[in-house]
C-alpha cells in the first residue's frame, strides 16, 4: 500500500482496513460505561462487522467544558470499558483536531474508502444530530447504524434527522447488510437497555 492511504494509517495510528467491514463508534465517553460497551456488542454481532473502533470525541460541542473530563482520562476509561480483541480505541480525532464529526469523516475519506464502515451512533445522539455541524454530510458518507437508548428511541424515530432520511431507512432484519448498502442508508435497533449515561455518573461523582 502507498501513497495517501500510507499516509493516513502511518499518522493516525490505524490499521487496515482492506475489505474489512468496521463500525465506527464515535463519542465523547465522558465517562465511557457499561451501556457503550452493550451496545457496541451487539453491532458488532447484528451488523457483522470484523472491528469496531471507538473514536473518543476531542470536544462536544454541544456540551460545556464544564460536562467535559480531560480528554486523556476519557481515553483511558475507554480504553478500559472497550476490552475486546475486536474494539480499538483512537484518539485520531485529536490527532487531526478535529471539532465535529463531519471534519474527521472529511479527513479520513482516502482510509474509508478502503473498507466497508459504517457509522454508529447512540438514539440519545441520533436525536440531536440536526444540532451537528454540517450534519447532513456524515450519512452521506457512510451508512448509519442506530442503537436504541432508554428514553430516546421514539424521540430518534421522530427526529428531523430520521424525517430527513425516512426513505432511506432500511429494516432491522436487513441491518447485516448495511456495511455493503450505498449511503446514504441507516437502520435503527433495538436492544436491551441498560440504564447507565454518562451524565448520571458525572452527577454521582460530584455528588
Amino acid at each position: 500500500m502507498s501513497g495517501p492511504e500510507t499516509h493516513h494509517l502511518a499518522r493516525y495510528h490505524l490499521p487496515k482496513a482492506h475489505g474489512r467491514r468496521i463500525g465506527l463508534f464515535g463519542g465523547s465517553f465522558n465517562p465511557a460505561h457499561q451501556g457503550h460497551r452493550e451496545i457496541a456488542l451487539f453491532a458488532l454481532k447484528t451488523l457483522q462487522l470484523d472491528a469496531i473502533w471507538w473514536l473518543v470525541a476531542l470536544q462536544n460541542p454541544l456540551k460545556t467544558t464544564r460536562d467535559r473530563d480531560d480528554f486523556s482520562e476519557r481515553l483511558q476509561s475507554t480504553k478500559i470499558m472497550a476490552r475486546h480483541p475486536r474494539f480499538l480505541v483512537s484518539d485520531v480525532e485529536k490527532r487531526l483536531n478535529s471539532r465535529c464529526t463531519a471534519d474527521s469523516l472529511k479527513a479520513l475519506k482516502p482510509l474509508l474508502n478502503q473498507g466497508k464502515f459504517i457509522w454508529i451512533m447512540g438514539a440519545d445522539s441520533f436525536a440531536s444530530l440536526h444540532l451537528w455541524q454540517r450534519w447532513r454530510e456524515i450519512p452521506q458518507t457512510l451508512p448509519i447504524a442506530v442503537l436504541d437508548r432508554p428514553g430516546f428511541g421514539l424521540k430518534a424515530l421522530q427526529s428531523p434527522a430520521a424525517r430527513y432520511l425516512a426513505k432511506k431507512r432500511i429494516l432491522a432484519l436487513n441491518a447485516k447488510h448495511l456495511a455493503e448498502t450505498k449511503a446514504p442508508a441507516w437502520v435503527f435497533l433495538r436492544l436491551p437497555l441498560r440504564q447507565e449515561s454518562s451524565t448520571a455518573i458525572r452527577k454521582a461523582r460530584q455528588s
